[in-house]
């Protein structure tokens, strides 16, 4: 409508002076509503032809869209594993900070099961004590059957030595039988030393491998036993948290709810603008927004991000082949605005939908040297036509509560 108004301001009116006081024409008379448009054909033609051109050139240079949000990140509140609620520490919001307990999962099996890992080390610790016992034991065994090698050895040379000097007086059966007792006191002292080496083999080796084994045991256990309470990972604030004991959470089909981070969603707005602005969309471009959230306010932004790929054409590689006219609804041009002053979205919600215009310039390539006179001052009439656009921009931020309030029916 203001393009509209515009353009008649400069067509239709300068017309309708000119049927009226130059050719004498008055409007009820020669000018009547059957015949104003051939009156004033050339005016109002012209007037559409230039109110076309204008808002072409307007809207290309300096686009506009409804699709802007205020986009937030939101991190899930899930378990490492699954597993039934036993207590919350959280409400239904609040704040949290990094590291804050936020609900604790059953943990009796995992309590089980470090308690079997403590046992199996005191296990352990007493077979030490029973390992060294044994090498004592194994150790009077040996000194036992020395001892008793010993005897036998030296009878055993005593009656050989009486059977050299006199055959009667030793029986040869004496010492037969002290032989075979001696080879029995040599496996005697072996198997002992056997015992001793086996025990000293179990505290060396056998004894420190299960305890260690059984340490590692302890320590998954406490591991697992610590995954039970579910703790923030970084700070912010959680919402709708509906989480209650008795629960069951799974990571991989149920979490627990959701964390919004410190400062989501106020740093910076995601616009989406149409395909055919992709050669004006830039890095530096001036920026305006007015969001539902935070009515009657403009706040001035600034382009600091353009993606260079459009959303609606991505595919995964799978089975099926891709076909052009799956893609119903054309994609837009993301564009990334954040405030050109400090605090510019303070006040503005989150999430709120906002209404989004960008201003192209051409300061630098009007100033440059190589630039015609004519072409100058039409880059002055693009850079000139944004006022409209700024217009539009601050009626609708006049009249959007308004539109939502009473028109919406909301």
């Amino acid at each position: 409508m203001l393009e509209l108004l515009l353009c008649s301001l400069l067509t239709i009116l300068p017309d309708y002076l000119y049927r009226r006081y130059g050719q004498g024409k008055r409007f009820g008379r020669e000018i009547t509503l059957y015949s104003v448009f051939f009156e004033l054909r050339w005016g109002i033609t012209a007037c559409v032809m230039l109110t076309v051109a204008l808002i072409t050139v307007i809207f290309y240079f300096h686009p506009s869209t409804t699709s802007a949000t205020l986009f937030y990140r939101t991190v899930p509140i899930v378990p490492e594993a699954s597993g039934r609620v036993a207590e919350v520490f959280v409400g239904l919001s609040g704040d949290v900070k990094e590291g804050t307990p936020i609900f604790r999962l059953d943990s009796s099996a995992h309590e089980a099961a470090a308690e079997a890992a403590r046992r199996k080390i005191a296990e352990v610790e007493a077979s030490f004590v029973v390992a060294r016992s044994d090498i004592a034991a194994a150790e009077g065994r040996i000194q036992e059957a020395t001892s008793a090698y010993q005897q036998d050895l030296d009878e055993l040379e005593t009656k050989q030595e009486l059977f050299r000097r006199n055959a009667a007086t030793v029986a040869a059966r004496d010492i037969e039988k002290l032989q075979t007792s001696l080879e029995g006191r040599k496996g005697a002292i072996a198997a002992a030393t056997a015992a001793k080496e086996a025990a000293e083999a179990r505290i060396s080796s056998l004894l420190p491998a299960q305890k260690a084994s059984a340490e590692a045991a302890l320590a998954q256990a406490e591991v697992d036993l610590s995954k039970t309470i579910v703790r923030a990972g970084i700070s912010g604030r959680v919402e709708q948290f509906a989480l209650r004991v008795g629960d069951v959470v799974n990571p991989f089909m149920r979490p627990a709810g959701v964390l919004i981070p410190e400062g989501a969603g106020r740093k910076a707005l995601t616009a989406g603008f149409g395909q055919i602005e992709a050669q004006v969309m830039k890095v530096g471009m001036l920026a305006e927004v007015t969001c539902i959230s935070k009515p009657w306010t403009v706040i001035p932004m600034v382009v600091t991000g353009v993606q260079d790929f459009i959303a609606a054409g991505q595919f995964r590689g799978g089975e099926q082949l891709v076909d052009a006219q799956q893609v119903v609804r054309p994609g837009t041009i993301l564009v990334f605005l954040e405030p050109l002053y400090e605090g510019g979205l303070e006040g503005v919600t989150p999430g709120s939908s906002c209404i989004a215009n960008a201003y192209t310039s051409n300061h630098d390539l009007i100033a440059a040297k190589e630039t015609g006179t004519f072409y100058g001052l039409v880059l002055h009439a693009v850079d000139a036509v944004g006022i409209v656009h700024a217009m539009l921009l601050r009626m609708q931020a006049a009249i959007l509560p308004i539109r939502t309030l009473v028109f919406s029916g909301h």
